[in-house]
């Protein structure tokens, strides 16, 4: 849906209305502040416990299937419906620590990348891997994600500063599609066509490629210092947030104690700062993440993890108080937020391996 308006939008226009009608009656006729009232812990998951879980994210389209993976080497695939919760099926396989993953758009795969130097193609359906390709450098890798319009296609960061493009049929490296960065790749987003991806590394770069759909071939465009020697941890791209923020958005964490939200101003992705939030990020790998519905309300929302063991949303229309809700109850620093597609659910993780589904309160 999303992907639809971004492409269809002649320049400067209001979204459709079939869509506004919808992300409207989804997210009902009320403040941000109602909206985003998370207060119930709907359900708690500790099987990873005493090992960080650093990326957990809600299968696409989907209200119940949620995915984590952790440092313990192991991904969880979990539904939360029919109750009570549960864990659907645990991905074994990887030597090393799990470092991130991401669902296909038909949720019929997880990729994954490991400190043991491995990208992993799992079966969501029996939790079987499918095929493991080995980094050519045997470096530890960070960080993966699909190309949105072609899933045959995955990227990859390694410790090593390179990004690499992998045809995950083949398991072979995509020709022209590698490029290095100025440290380790941490970080990874596509606009919602694929045509521009923004990688962050741990010296406080982003880096914008133009990626050719015909090739799958990268070609390096800008480069943004955030702050030298921050890592940036998360990258998260979005088209537009709401009626008043219709520009094209790059939510960031950069180890600067501040969540950063830049304006993309141009079809080669260069950033310029838009706003800042204040929040406990100086050493984790704390992400942040665009609420799903598109937003037609007064203002927009975001949600980051922390390092004081909170989850924070933001609006970021809002000049003074922005802080809309604040969710207690992790015991350690809150590394990674997913909603649902709904908005009606909300999953955190944490540095101790637990993992927390929030419910919004019925109004």
């Amino acid at each position: 849906m999303n992907r639809a308006v971004y492409d269809e939008r002649p320049p400067g226009s209001l979204v459709p209305t079939s869509v506004a009608e919808a992300s409207r009656a989804m997210a009902g006729d009320t403040t941000l502040s109602e909206n985003y009232a998370f207060a119930g812990m709907h359900h708690i998951f500790d099987q990873h416990v005493d090992s960080a879980v650093p990326r957990l994210q809600f299968a696409n389209d989907d209200k119940h299937l949620l995915a984590c993976c952790s440092l313990d080497g192991t991904l969880s695939i979990m539904t939360l419906s029919p109750p009570p919760a549960s864990v659907k099926v645990t991905l074994k396989g990887h030597g090393g620590p799990v470092t991130d993953f991401a669902w296909s758009l038909s949720n019929d795969i997880i990729v994954s990348t490991s400190l043991d130097g491995t990208l992993r193609i799992w079966n969501t359906e029996d939790g079987r891997c499918i095929r493991e390709v080995r980094d050519p450098e045997s470096s530890e890798l960070l960080c993966c994600t699909f190309q949105p319009m072609n899933n045959n296609l995955t990227v990859v960061g390694n410790s090593k500063h390179h990004l690499q493009v992998v045809n995950i049929s083949t398991g072979k490296k995509v020709k022209g599609g590698s490029s290095k960065l100025t440290g380790r790749v941490l970080s990874l987003s596509f606009d919602a066509p694929g045509k521009i991806l923004w990688a962050g590394d741990d010296r406080g770069s982003i880096f914008s490629f133009l990626f050719d759909m015909a090739t799958g071939k990268l070609t390096k465009a800008k480069r943004l210092v955030v702050s030298e020697g921050s890592s940036i941890c998360s990258i998260s791209a979005r088209s537009w947030i709401s009626r008043e923020a219709r520009d094209p958005s790059l939510l960031v964490n950069a180890c600067v104690n501040k969540l950063l939200l830049y304006r993309v101003v141009d079809n080669e992705g260069t950033l310029q700062l838009k706003r800042s939030f204040p929040i406990q990020h100086g050493s984790q790998l704390v992400h942040s993440i665009f609420c799903p519905l598109m937003s037609f309300r007064q203002g927009a929302c975001v949600v980051t993890g922390s390092e004081d063991a909170c989850v924070y949303f933001f609006d970021v229309e809002r000049n003074t108080k922005a802080i809309v809700n604040k969710l207690q109850g992790h015991g350690g620093p809150v590394l990674d937020v997913s909603f649902n597609c709904d908005e009606s659910l909300l999953a955190s993780a944490d540095s101790t391996g637990m993992v927390i589904i929030w419910r919004r309160e019925q109004k």
